[in-house]
């Protein structure tokens, strides 16, 4: 037979139900071997007279070799389809594992990409952050950077005009003859500072010490700002 004489409907069957088609034919065809063929059946001789008597065909749930046939088919039907099903499964287990391996490959490098951002990020950081030279006009303008994130008035000008008159520029000034230093709590540092004034004073980030160059003039420059509106508006002793 040839291939475009098969139906369309044969030619796209599945491989399972291709299998159960052909199970069904090998049934028929034994039934109707069985059926024609009687069991006590002997070679003859002569021709026989033809009876005219319909032929009864035996059915092929009744004899047991079509019995066996069937079920041995429906054997291989179940077999057949539990293949395909163990291997769909396989086929799913394995494509799963694929995706979860994929899945972990993308969270680790989305993990080390973070961690390389937050450590450049870390670096510019740090690169933007000024670095303050330790002398005058480094201290003045480290104090000046704090007075301006606190909100307190100042210039460069009127810190350095205040500082030069009342300590000539050394933060270990200390002043023991006027009558703060008689009353125990002498003017010290830069902007000659009493304790008591520092400490109602003094800006938060900065050493809690007189000696402290930049926390000596931001205490200063914030108390000046209290009661003469700017260090800037200090021309003598405050």
């Amino acid at each position: 037979m040839s291939v475009s004489s098969v139906p369309r409907r044969l030619r796209r069957l599945n491989k399972t139900q291709k299998l159960s088609v052909a199970g069904i034919s090998a049934v028929a065809a034994a039934a109707l071997s069985l059926s024609l063929v009687p069991g006590n059946a002997e070679a003859e001789t002569e021709p026989q007279a033809i009876s005219s008597e319909p032929v009864v065909f035996a059915s092929a749930a009744g004899a047991p070799q079509a019995k066996t046939i069937q079920a041995s088919v429906i054997e291989q039907h179940s077999t057949a389809e539990q293949l395909i099903k163990a291997s769909d499964a396989a086929k799913a287990k394995k494509a799963a594992a694929v995706k979860e391996k994929a899945e972990a490959v993308s969270k680790a490098k989305a993990k080390k990409a973070a961690a390389k951002r937050d450590t450049q990020a870390a670096s510019r950081s740090e690169s933007r952050t000024p670095v303050f030279s330790n002398n005058l006009d480094g201290w003045i303008k480290e104090s000046l950077s704090i007075m301006k994130a606190k909100g307190i008035p100042g210039t460069y000008d009127g810190l350095h005009r205040n500082i030069i008159r009342e300590s000539s520029g050394n933060p270990n000034a200390l002043n023991d003859w006027d009558v703060n230093a008689v009353n125990g709590v002498p003017s010290i540092g830069l902007l000659q500072i009493i304790k008591p004034t520092f400490d109602a004073y003094h800006v938060g980030g900065t050493p809690h010490s007189q000696y402290d160059p930049v926390a000596n003039i931001t205490a200063s420059a914030n108390y000046a700002a209290d009661k003469y509106g700017s260090i800037d508006n200090v021309n003598s002793a405050y």
